[in-house]
């Protein structure tokens, strides 16, 4: 087993040697894109440019040239007029040019927390250029003020202003804005620990907030800040722990982005904490986490890891957040039932968060245990839905979760996409006129659709569409010792067992079904007759439901 050390080593010698490979553009940059990704690339080329410890196959003197040389020319870039609206601020994409595009809020927020620590660590091995340039740029975005802001959603942003706060009150002695994010600190810790995070999976934002706070943590000298970011950093961690899977964030997410699903490729972070999965070749967000490390408690990693002991279900309610409307006793729940080969669950409520992003349900796989894409899920597109994106949900979808089975129903009225899609990973699977029934890695996974349904095999997935205004999904999973306990053979002797085991789908939009475990499952998502979900009977008891 590899050291965190190690595998942070192993993160900066790949990403410095697709920098030191990447050509420079005609502007002198990196990428045009992102800027943000210009000082990533550049931070860790610097890094392997300077330490002998680090794997590093090209010349050491060119490549601390051209890290430098890009690294100045995006210090160059910044808004440094005191008068202007954008002070401190840099473009998010440099097109037309790099001097023509326009400025954005986003860079600084994280980036210049960031800027702070390659100042300090770096600070022996930096030319005279670069380390006046730099601490020009700091005083800069210190004096440019973008973090004084109140505290009012508890999200990302005031995460990211929070822990600037602290940076660049220390760097600049600024007694009363390090006591101004302290104080947030103590504030936020007490909020998301009391009633939860609203950014509930919320990715990559998540990893902001890891970022962020581990960033003041390595800086502060302040020995009670410092524990309070530790206090922090484990409720963080703790949260992760929680929804993982061999590189998987489980369950259901409040955002995403293309790479943290059918896939999760954002995985740097998890991969330097728990290192229980190879490491990828695509990095979409590589970011700093082959710098910032904080080290989890031992339960904390103990609960990601080892999940062995037998099948779990959390059962969490997570604040609602509207906009910037904060309401107090309104909750969502999320249902995650989690072993050691698969996760499966979801969020009962639908809510459109922001950019439509919530991602209702899905099937996960531990990212070694499959080829290309690591979940499964169907879903109503949104008519907002880009071509070819598997994200933007609509609202018209209901679902019941228990332990090993999810069911979702579709009622579609006139006007709205009159078809679901669904993504799943690759496997052997029997292909039916009601179903797919498979096998992905040691799990057995069937797949009922109440429509007729067309299935695409792709280089790293399956797509499948079916045509309906009224639909239905069933899915049921189980491992292979699970299966040899039920006497199931392989694949295919699954397939005849389940294909047997049809859903029943009645007139108004109800579902009943009978799991492997014997429970009878109803869901009724007709909103005329009154939406039922019960299990043997039962309503769903939500007061079971707790924070964490």
């Amino acid at each position: 087993m590899t050291t965190i050390q190690q595998r942070q080593d192993e993160i900066i010698a790949n990403i410095a040697q697709a920098a030191y490979k990447q050509p420079i553009l005609s502007n002198g940059f990196l990428f045009e894109g992102d800027v943000r990704d210009n000082f990533y690339y550049a931070s860790y080329l610097f890094a392997a440019s300077v330490d002998s410890a680090i794997t590093f196959e090209g010349d050491r003197v060119a490549a601390k040239a051209k890290a430098e040389s890009v690294l100045l020319h995006l210090l160059q870039i910044q808004d440094q007029d005191p008068a202007s609206s954008t002070y401190g601020h840099w473009p998010l994409n440099l097109r037309p040019s790099p001097q023509e595009a326009s400025k954005n809020t986003l860079p600084v927020e994280l980036m210049g927390s960031l800027m702070v620590y390659f100042a300090q660590r770096y600070q022996e091995q930096l030319s005279e250029a670069l380390r006046v340039a730099l601490e020009t740029t700091l005083r800069h975005i210190y004096e440019s003020n973008f973090y004084r802001k109140p505290l009012s959603s508890y999200g990302h942003h005031e995460a990211k202003y929070t822990a600037a706060k602290l940076i660049f009150g220390q760097r600049y002695g600024d007694a009363a804005l390090v006591q101004d994010g302290y104080e947030s600190l103590q504030l936020t810790r007490q909020r998301v620990t009391a009633n939860g995070m609203t950014e509930y999976g919320g990715l990559p934002w998540f990893w902001h907030w890891v970022q962020a706070f581990t960033c003041a943590w390595q800086l502060i000298q302040d020995t009670e800040i410092r524990s309070e970011l530790a206090r922090m950093l484990d409720y963080l961690w703790s949260e992760r722990a929680t929804f993982y899977l061999g590189g998987a964030w489980v369950g259901p997410h409040a955002r995403i982005w293309p790479h943290d699903m059918p896939k999760d490729t954002n995985v740097l972070h998890d991969y330097v904490q728990y290192g229980d999965f190879k490491l990828p070749t695509h990095m979409p967000r590589t970011e700093y986490a082959g710098f910032l490390a904080y080290e989890a408690p031992a339960q904390t990693i103990q609960t990601a890891l080892e999940r062995s002991s037998g099948p779990v279900e959390i059962k969490r309610q997570i604040p609602k957040q509207i906009g910037q409307a904060q309401h107090e006793n309104d909750h969502l729940h999320s249902y995650v039932y989690i072993t050691e080969s698969f996760a499966m669950g979801g969020i009962w409520e639908r809510i459109r968060e922001f950019d439509n992003e919530q991602h209702r349900w899905d099937v996960a796989f531990p990212l070694d245990h499959v080829q290309g894409v690591n979940h499964g899920y169907f879903f109503h597109p949104d008519l907002e839905q880009p071509e070819g994106d598997l994200r933007h949900q609509s609202e018209y979808t209901e679902v019941l979760f228990h332990k090993q089975v999810i069911m979702a129903s579709y009622d579609i009225p006139t006007g709205q996409p009159d078809y679901i899609k669904g993504c799943l990973p690759l496997g052997e699977w029997i292909e039916t006129p009601n179903g797919l029934f498979g096998q992905i890695g040691n799990v057995y996974m069937a797949v009922y659709i109440q429509q007729a349904f067309k299935r695409e095999v792709l280089e790293d997935r399956c797509f499948v569409t079916s045509q309906g205004s009224r639909n239905a999904v069933v899915v049921e999973c189980i491992d292979q010792s699970q299966a040899e306990l039920l006497e199931i053979r392989d694949v295919h002797h699954f397939a005849q067992l389940m294909n047997d085991k049809q859903p029943t789908y009645g007139a108004t939009n109800t579902i009943t079904y009978t799991s492997l475990l014997n429970q009878a499952l109803l869901l009724s998502g007709d909103l005329a007759q009154g939406i039922s979900k019960l299990i043997d009977g039962e309503v769903i008891d939500f007061t079971s439901y707790t924070v964490a």
